[in-house]
């Protein structure tokens, strides 16, 4: 393949996108890869395209290479299965909706669980034709609210995702391993540094669930690894370690007291140690139970009030909370919203007045942390008044448990006890172990080998395939341009050639047509007009692993190679230049 600049569909930038906040959006843009359409909408442009490709095709080679098969699903659906299965209503504004001319409801595809499930029922009745995995690589659309980061984060994206069917939970095992296997060789043959963690199954249902996550700062997965052991998960799957509970025999009485001008947990601990000072050590943070009131919106617009009691050295992690609920969105109580909630003063709020039990009816559930026993400096429910001692247990109670809090450096690895570490990640690819949820909404059975009809389980795997660019050139460039691993470089060589010298033009040209005669991928910058420094820069924006210069180095028979990921530089005898290529190339 022959890329020839002048003729090539490009247009390099010099300055960032206005709108651009992370590496991958800025040099995807500048270097011509990308171009914004609307918010989270992109097209590619030839090198992009070229890319993105690259990256499709080792998704399938691998996905195929394991025993998958290739299928391939309309992005318009009807809204019917999705009715089946809840997910119209749970999406809510998630999804894109349409009527057509009829007046019937269709969506556009955020995901395709329902049209692999009936794919299969159509097709299979019996446990011989199981176990099986399929797959397609297709446009998805969601309506994303906050779409950012270019092509990492769009409404229009890129997946390939893949289905297993079998008879049994052993079986569901047997493919989710194989998928993950999968998974492996493909981020592996991608250059990717990535990390597998646990991580929540969500709105998707099922049990088991990892994600690959590709290290970057940028990334907008936050995950924690132990510092001992090999445990790793997405903070929204982290499970706080409860401790013991604690003997209410024998346990202070709780007792109201006054801490004007005290609405913060700052305020508090200062006011407490100022007039309530322990005998042991000073009250911290953690001694004080925060209460935090939501208001939670259901998939069908309704809503209810929350309130969410944890430790007050920590804040409340709204996606780790989000994760928690399923389909249902929490939110911040809005001013309007608490005043319909009289028994809740704002700055004072203590558990003595909630739970579903309680009078007021507001549901309560707090962190793990709060265990019977455990005793707390909390709100008292008027203005200006806090209690002292207020026991889980014997002073109030819970409506259950929630891992809402913050996870923070150093806590507890729930695997190990050691302290764990947290880094950032991009999420590019997930596996779940959806169980039997989708196959019993739409009714998909076969008969067993007692000829006794059998729900079918199965798994789900997905693979963002754009995102994949993104994350890719997150890990690859560099502070003047991208620097692409070769399996998905849209070149292998970017052939310069500079100068007024015909001798150098001839020559540049036998190379690149040398190149790609012996299978060479090739961008070859044979633009007259352009200087020297513009082309240099182009070749070091656009990131093509091997860059090979001829200018008047070629006067004394050298051409110069460079590794544009290492910034090493070989001069290379002109008269063997051609095979030094492309044993560099060839590794």
């Amino acid at each position: 393949m022959l890329l020839r600049m002048s003729s090539l569909f490009l247009r390099t930038l010099r300055e960032d996108p206005a709108d651009a906040e992370v590496p991958s959006h800025k040099l995807l843009v500048r270097a011509g890869y990308v171009r914004r359409v609307a918010p989270g909408i992109f097209s590619w442009l030839p090198l992009g395209y070229h890319v993105y490709r690259n990256v499709e095709r080792i998704v399938r080679e691998e996905m195929d290479r394991a025993g998958f098969q290739e299928v391939h699903f309309p992005a318009l659906l009807p809204r019917e299965p999705y009715e089946a299965t809840n997910r119209w209503t749970e999406y809510g504004d998630g999804i894109f909706r349409l009527h057509d001319r009829r007046g019937n409801d269709y969506l556009l595809g955020p995901t395709h669980e329902e049209m692999f499930t009936l794919m299969v029922k159509g097709e299979y009745s019996s446990y011989k034709d199981l176990p099986l995995s399929i797959y397609q690589i297709q446009t998805k659309y969601r309506d994303e609210a906050r779409p950012r980061a270019g092509i990492l984060r769009g409404r229009e994206f890129v997946m390939k995702d893949s289905y297993s069917f079998d008879v049994d939970d052993a079986g569901l095992q047997a493919s989710y391993d194989k998928h993950r296997a999968a998974y492996i060789a493909t981020f592996d043959r991608m250059g990717l540094d990535y990390v597998i963690v646990s991580a929540m199954s969500g709105a998707m249902g099922g049990s088991a669930s990892e994600e690959f996550l590709a290290r970057t700062d940028n990334g907008e997965d936050t995950y924690v690894r132990c510092t001992s052991c090999d445990y790793a998960a997405n903070v929204e799957a982290v499970v706080t370690p409860a401790p013991p509970a604690l003997p209410l025999e024998g346990a202070p009485a709780a007792h109201v007291e006054d801490t004007p001008d005290t609405p913060t947990i700052e305020t508090l601990v200062a006011h407490a140690n100022a007039h309530q000072p322990r005998s042991d050590r000073p009250w911290t943070a953690a001694d004080t139970l925060k209460n935090v009131v939501l208001t939670v919106t259901r998939p069908d617009g309704t809503t209810y009030p929350l309130v969410v009691g944890l430790p007050g050295d920590r804040e409340v992690d709204m996606k780790r909370l989000e994760a928690q609920l399923g389909t249902d969105v929490p939110a911040p109580m809005e001013e309007d919203e608490l005043r319909k909630h009289p028994q809740l003063v704002k700055g004072y709020i203590g558990p003595q007045v909630l739970g579903e039990e309680s009078a007021s009816g507001i549901r309560y559930l707090v962190d793990p942390r709060v265990v019977e026993g455990t005793r707390w400096i909390t709100g008292a429910n008027e203005h200006g008044k806090h209690v002292f001692e207020l026991a889980m247990g014997r002073d109030f109670a819970a409506d259950g448990t929630i891992e809402a809090a913050e996870i923070l450096p150093g806590d507890v690895c729930p695997s190990c006890g050691s302290a764990l570490e947290m880094a950032k990640g991009i999420e590019i690819g997930h596996i779940f172990q959806l169980g039997r949820k989708y196959a019993e909404a739409l009714e998909l059975k076969v008969l067993d080998e007692n000829g006794k009809l059998v729900t079918v389980t199965m798994g789900s795997y997905g693979i963002g395939v754009s995102r994949a660019v993104a994350a890719i050139a997150e890990q690859s460039h560099d502070d003047i341009g991208l620097c692409w691993p070769r399996e998905v470089a849209p070149a292998d060589v970017h052939l310069v050639a500079t100068g007024k010298d015909d001798a150098v033009w001839a020559y540049a040209e036998e190379l690149a047509t040398g190149l790609e005669a012996a299978g060479v991928r090739v961008i070859y910058d044979d633009r007259r007009q352009a200087s020297p420094g513009v082309k240099f820069k182009d070749s070091e924006l656009i990131g093509v692993p091997t860059i090979v210069v001829v200018g008047k180095g070629l006067a004394d028979g050298v051409v110069e190679l460079k590794d544009r990921r290492s910034g090493e530089r070989t001069e290379l005898d002109a008269a063997t230049a051609l095979d030094a290529v492309v044993a560099a190339v060839r590794g």
